[in-house]
């Protein structure tokens, strides 16, 4: 009986120093082989391009069809009594309140869109007239001032020597390659309406499906994790949708107000291109922090050109809009959704927008706010494991924690820390002396 036990152990031994020998060398192969890895999850994630945007929808959507699914189990119930037949009409009446929910959205934007493209042609069109306009603007500013006058000349034949070289030496030679980049941007635009056609019917499955699939993933769970794992897992699930949900809808419905707000007073105002400018500052304001000026910055150009003086008029505007944006509206409809103090906000988005772009500055502050609570949870683990506080403010001005008592002394107790280590150290003072006696 002790030889075959003995004889198991040195299997599983063999086969676990296989398995980490078998992963080394597969974790090597794919360093080595880098390029190739990115390349095939780039071919996989372009394949599942039209599934993604199904799931994106599908969540998006997912509170509307939650609550049709509610709403209608309570208004069929005098009339169905099979609760099965009183669930299914509900997903069906959920499944198209959410489709004519995105069929709304989605004429919203189109009308938005039009009177938009009119704005961007009435901007092109007028560009020459308001470059002349503000040079001469400028000029009359400047006209008691030849020394900065001189120098204005000066960058503007650099700039304009700049212009003629870069035309000539890179858009001339390119010129084949740009026809094939907006050939092939064309195309792009065909397969993103396709991904976007069948992302529709995924979302669809989904809404429907959504129910049984997290149970189906709760039950994957508890057999593969033990049940203490399994109920953490599903927990710090729960908060990464919570997290992300509030954010995410709230940023857009803040966004939304943002612009229509912008649109309104800037109506009142009398300021030129109102309803371009008013979709710049509400689609920018989607980037937390960062958003109100980068929208700012191309809108206070448009009003320069037209009028400087209502470009500081703008400028002042965006100021109090931001204020009230960050300080009253954004608190009342996004709440504590993410917990993330102003800096690490500033932190997230400036590393997530540096590793993914526009999206990156988009997700950053809920994808930082769930790592966050990741650290923050791991650290009072390892700390109640030690039979320490896990409160912050119970480290406050420590100097030192007694190893053997586990207890936390401040910043008084230097003296005495020094007294317990001469206590419990060697003399070693006493015992060069009777060596250098002897």
């Amino acid at each position: 009986m002790g030889e075959g036990h003995k004889f198991k152990e040195y299997i599983y031994w063999g086969i676990t120093a296989f398995c980490v020998i078998a992963s080394s060398i597969a974790f090597g192969y794919l360093l080595l082989r880098i390029e190739q890895v990115k390349a095939f999850f780039v071919m996989v994630l372009t394949i599942l391009m039209p599934v993604i945007y199904g799931a994106v929808l599908a969540y998006l959507l997912a509170p509307v069809y939650n609550w049709c699914v509610r709403k209608s189990d309570l208004w069929l119930k005098p009339w169905i009594s099979n609760q099965e037949k009183r669930l299914g009409a509900g997903k069906f009446a959920g499944t198209v309140v959410s489709l004519i929910m995105l069929v709304l959205v989605v004429a919203g934007l189109i009308s938005m869109l039009l009177p938009l493209i009119d704005s961007i042609q009435s901007v092109i069109g007028a560009l020459p007239g308001n470059i002349n306009n503000f040079l001469v603007w400028a000029q009359k500013m400047l006209d008691d001032h030849s020394d900065i006058m001189e120098q204005v000349a000066v960058y503007t034949e650099q700039a304009m020597e700049w212009g003629k070289s870069w035309g000539k030496n890179v858009v001339a030679p390119n010129l084949d390659k740009i026809i094939s980049s907006l050939s092939s941007g064309m195309f792009s635009i065909v397969v993103l309406i396709k991904n976007i056609l069948i992302g529709l019917i995924v979302m669809v499955y989904l809404l429907n499906m959504k129910d049984g699939l997290v149970t189906i993933a709760k039950k994957c769970m508890y057999s593969l994790f033990p049940v203490v794992w399994a109920n953490r897992i599903i927990d710090e699930v729960r908060f990464i949708h919570q997290v992300f949900g509030g954010f995410i809808i709230g940023k857009l419905l803040d966004s939304l107000i943002i612009g229509i707000i912008c649109f309104f007073c800037m109506s009142l105002m009398k300021m030129p291109y109102v309803l371009l400018i008013s979709v710049i500052i509400g689609i920018t304001n989607i980037i937390p922090f960062f958003g109100p000026f980068i929208g700012a910055v191309p809108s206070a150009v448009l009003v320069l050109l037209v009028n400087p003086i209502q470009c500081v008029y703008f400028l002042i505007f965006i100021l109090l809009l931001q204020q009230f944006d960050g300080n009253i509206l954004g608190p009342k409809i996004l709440g504590e959704s993410t917990g993330v103090s102003s800096f690490w906000v500033l932190f997230s988005i400036l590393l997530f927008g540096g590793l993914f772009g526009f999206l990156g500055m988009i997700i950053g502050v809920p994808t930082f706010a769930v790592i966050y609570r990741l650290v923050s949870d791991g650290v009072k683990a390892a700390l109640r494991k030690r039979k320490l506080p896990t409160e912050t403010a119970a480290y406050e001005g420590v100097s030192y924690i007694d190893a053997e008592k586990m207890e936390i002394r401040s910043k008084g107790s230097e003296q005495a820390k020094a007294r317990d280590l001469r206590k419990k150290g060697p003399k070693i003072g006493k015992t060069n002396k009777k060596q250098d006696i002897k």
